[in-house]
Parts: structure tokens; sequence; C-alpha cells
């Protein structure tokens, strides 16, 4: 009896296997699974992008980089840990760890959580954040993660922060999120300006909460993007006056490639 009920406690549980590959056939079938990226129908319902999305994002996240302004360098071209276009460039924070350049799909999932409010698209953006993190050489020596903030207004009108989003989906084993950085001036967007330009726009646009605690601490700030570094210059430029020991960078994407932009 004991070899019977065995055997029909395994008959039932293949009846049940086989059922619920039933009915996730059928739901594929109703409701098919759609690329987050360019929302064609895809096969494979454990991933948030198709192959080809995949493939494209994986293409803007390969190469190497420089360690201290995030652009395409190769380990070979650098001195002293530099780049040829930073050399002599005053960068205010010690290290950047980046995901890709900015260019196709990782282009397009960026500007879709920004302006389409498809907040969905962070999953697979911090997924590759954190692969990006777990690389740094500043991996280890991170007290807070500190998204780059929005003014008020500005995250009243999108409903969210982008940064704040990527950061708080980051994984460290003794890192927390700390958003006592603000903007506290409202100022237009970066993208049309000239890096001059760039530099006083942010200008005095960020400050540091009362008690804050920044003091002694090693953190590192989050971004999607970054052009100019201007943005990451002016809040590394807060952050160490208000006593940060160690400013580092970890953004999704660094754009205008071309030294000559």
């Amino acid at each position: 009896m004991a070899f019977l009920s065995l055997d029909r406690f395994f008959s039932r549980q293949s009846a049940r296997k086989g059922f619920s590959g039933l009915l996730e056939s059928v739901n594929h079938l109703l409701w098919p699974t759609i690329c987050l990226g360019c929302r064609s129908r895809k096969d494979d319902l454990d991933t948030f992008l198709c192959a080809d999305c995949w493939r494209d994002l994986m293409a803007a996240c390969g190469g190497d980089y420089c360690p201290r302004c995030g652009r395409q360098a190769s380990r070979y071209s650098r001195i002293d840990n530099r780049c040829g276009d930073c050399q002599d460039r005053l960068i205010a924070f010690d290290a950047i760890a980046r995901a890709g350049v900015y260019s196709g799909a990782l282009r397009q999932i960026i500007l879709s959580i920004k302006f389409q409010d498809r907040g969905e698209l962070a999953e697979p953006l911090i997924r590759i954040l954190n692969a990006s993190l777990g690389s740094a050489a500043f991996a280890d020596s991170i007290d807070y993660f500190v998204p780059v903030p929005l003014h008020w207004r500005r995250r009243l009108s999108r409903g969210f922060n982008q940064s704040r989003l990527l950061a708080g989906g980051l994984v460290h084993p003794t890192a927390t999120v700390n958003t006592d950085l603000v903007r506290i001036r409202n100022t237009p967007t970066q993208w049309s300006l000239d890096p001059a330009q760039r530099r006083r726009n942010v200008r005095g646009a960020f400050a540091v909460r009362k008690n804050h605690k920044f003091s002694g601490k090693r953190v590192c700030m989050v971004d999607d993007i970054t052009t100019s570094n201007a943005t990451l210059n002016e809040c590394a430029a807060v952050l160490r006056r208000a006593g940060a020991e160690k400013v580092y960078a970890l953004v999704a994407a660094v754009a205008m490639q071309d030294r000559d932009e």
C-alpha cells in the first residue's frame, strides 16, 4: 500500500506540473511577453529584454574606460590612471564606474525611464549597474550611495527621481542610500549647453541638509547619465565641504565620447 501511495503521489505531482505548464502556455498565448525595450514579442518569460535588445545593451556596455572621467579609453593609453582627455581637467571626485556609453539600447532605456514614465525599465539598468559596481576598485570602500537629486519641482512633475530609483536597487553588504544631498535651485536642463555653460548652470545648485552624516564618510554618487561631469563635480565639491573623506561616482552611461564635441 505504501508503494501504491507513493506512486499516486508522484502521479499527482506530475499532473500538477503538467497543468502548471499548460496554464503558462495559455497565459503566454493570451498575454504574450513583451520586450521592455523595443516592445516586440519575445519567447523568454524570465528576461526583461528580447535577445536583440540585450545584445545592443551589452554592446553599449563593452569596452574599457578611464576610471577618472568615464570616457572610452584603453588601459594602455592612460597615464597615472588618467586618459588623455582628463589629464589637465579638474575632476572633483576620486573615481568613477560606469555601465556603458550613451548609445543604442542603453540610451533608449534611460530616455524611456525619464521621459516616458517607464520605471519598469530600471530593472535591467540596475542589473548592469550592479555588475559595474562589483568590478569597481572602490566597491568595498563605500559608506553611502548618494543619488544626484532633482529639484522638488522637477521631481513632482516627473513623479520620481531616476537616480534615487537606481540607487535603491544597488546591492552592497554595508552601504546604504543617503538623501541628505539636495538641489536648492531649479536649473535648466543641461543637454543643450556647452561644457562651460553646464558648469555655470549647476554652480551653487546643491547643498546638504542640516545635521547631515557625511563627515569622514566615503560616498558614491549615483546618476543615470553624465556628459561633461559638471553636475558630478559640483555635487562632489559640496560633499567634500560637508566633510566626506572620499567621493566616488557610479553612472549608467557616459555621453559625448567624441573629445571635439
